[in-house]
């Protein structure tokens, strides 16, 4: 087939489009710039890129039009194509035609941790040979992309259940396009599904916490009896939703030590030793010793995230234990995950997506345990719609209690009154009688100039944002490379 991709330059979209390629197909794709590393990737995949949006790029037609959903209903392509007759979908329509109809989807859902665990699962079932496809929304260090097709062709026999090839994906619960405003997760027909965690977020999409509640629990009741749903015992939101919804089996999971809400984790993990090459735990499995596990990755909240990946992989696909361990111990994590950028005067230089209040604190955390000496230098931009709004405005002053020094960049959406944006001069205010030094920022330049003055040898900067973040990463490590 023909396909178009409508915005294809995006992390998701440009997945996607390289995926519908090593299935074979012809795919061409427009968007309004291809910037680095998108664009060279497009070209490497065999993906035609079209600049800018115009009804023209439709000609020839397309067997399909594939609608990002950062598309708006006037975009002249998106209005060409449904005007014109032409077959359209968005992202999770071309995914469940073209590839989830045919596997056994495994769906990682929940606000946190959902690109680590994802990463984790996909590289757990390759390892063992079950030879999955994947569509990640980060790129894995254990493969070349963030996505692929599924290999396997044989069935896999599960407790109770026979699956087809698996396929891993991130459930995101972001609405799936301006003509279907529905979540992107309750369209991918989930056999198995890990539920890490449930915290409101999206408030643009889900102005509540009832209505975000009410999209994962319609995701949950929709995975079926013969399915499996691995779910953290230790979130209360996680609880009810599963509780009140769930059709098929349930796993709980949990560390040792936690609040199980009164679930019995099928699944347990107990942290034997923390350093900063890593962790150490003993998995119990149905209240039987597994044996003593390693990994790389550090932090609370990762070894979480691979206690999930675990109980899907064994559990939900008969993975042996024993095997998924060696492969545990050999996975290197997500870029853009406290992802060293490098080390220059001696200053560690850390990239990571955080930006919920929850993510940020357990991210510090895990950059702490990895470097037990040195101060923590934190610089945030709050840039997603929930972060640039003040709905967390109190929660963000405990969450940098770990920093040395807190840097805010200026807000990424400038389009919120002042009685709706965050006050990132007051959280500053808030953060420096907690202890840290913290200071809001007009700009990028006088981050970098004030991170170049005071970052000393041995110190560690973590450069916080769920976006490109103005090239901030690069700026710092060519100053702090010529003082």
């Amino acid at each position: 087939m023909h396909i178009h991709v409508v915005a294809v330059a995006g992390t998701g979209m440009g997945a996607l489009a390289g995926l519908l390629r090593e299935l074979g197909h012809d795919v061409s794709g427009s968007d309004v710039s291809f910037d680095p590393p998108m664009g060279p990737a497009l070209d490497t995949w065999g993906v035609r890129k079209l600049p800018g949006f115009d009804a023209r790029n439709l000609e020839p037609k397309p067997d399909l039009v594939v609608i990002g959903n950062v598309c708006r209903q006037n975009n002249p392509e998106a209005v060409a194509a449904m005007e014109g007759g032409l077959r359209y979908t968005h992202i999770a329509g071309a995914l469940r035609e073209f590839v989830l109809s045919k596997t056994s989807p495994l769906v990682v859902a929940g606000t946190h941790g959902k690109t680590t665990t994802s990463a984790m699962a996909a590289w757990l079932l390759d390892a063992v040979g079950r030879e999955p496809g994947f569509l990640i929304g980060g790129l894995p260090k254990n493969f070349a992309q963030s996505f692929r097709a599924p290999r396997a062709r044989t069935a896999l026999s599960t407790e109770g259940a026979r699956r087809r090839a698996p396929f891993v994906i991130e459930g995101d619960e972001y609405d799936t396009a301006f003509f279907e405003k529905t979540a992107k997760f309750l369209h991918y027909s989930a056999e198995v599904a890990i539920i890490t965690s449930i915290e409101h977020d999206h408030i643009d999409i889900y102005p509540t916490l009832e209505s975000y509640l009410d999209a994962f629990r319609k995701f949950v009741a929709g995975i079926p009896e013969s399915g499996l749903v691995v779910a953290a015992a230790s979130d209360p939101l996680v609880v009810e939703v599963v509780n009140s919804s769930a059709r098929a089996p349930v796993a709980w999971y949990a560390l040792e030590g936690e609040d199980t809400h009164g679930m019995a984790p099928h699944w347990l993990a107990a942290p034997a030793e923390q350093r900063p090459e890593g962790t150490t735990f003993d998995l119990f499995a149905g209240g039987v010793a597994a044996g003593r596990f390693a990994l790389r990755a550090p932090g609370r909240h990762n070894l979480k995230n691979a206690l999930g990946a675990l109980a899907a992989c064994a559990q939900g696909y008969g993975a042996r234990l024993g095997e998924l361990g060696h492969a545990l111990a050999r996975f290197e994590g997500v870029r853009r995950r406290q992802d060293l950028l490098g080390e220059p005067g001696g200053v560690f230089v850390y990239d990571d997506f955080a930006h919920h209040p929850t993510a940020v604190r357990e991210t510090l955390a895990a950059l702490r345990q990895k470097h037990t000496g040195g101060r923590l230098l934190v610089v945030f931009e709050p840039r997603s719609a929930t972060a640039c709004r003040n709905l967390h405005q109190h929660e963000y002053v405990k969450s940098f209690d770990l920093a040395h020094e807190v840097h805010f960049a200026p807000l990424g959406r400038d389009n919120l009154g002042p009685d709706e944006r965050l006050d990132t001069g007051k959280l500053a205010g808030e953060i420096t009688l907690r202890g840290p030094r913290a200071e809001a920022h007009t700009t990028l330049d006088a981050i970098v100039q004030a991170l170049a003055e005071r970052a000393e040898r041995g110190d560690v900067v973590a450069l916080l944002s769920n976006g490109a973040f103005g090239g901030i990463h690069d700026k710092l490590l060519a100053a702090l490379t010529g003082r």
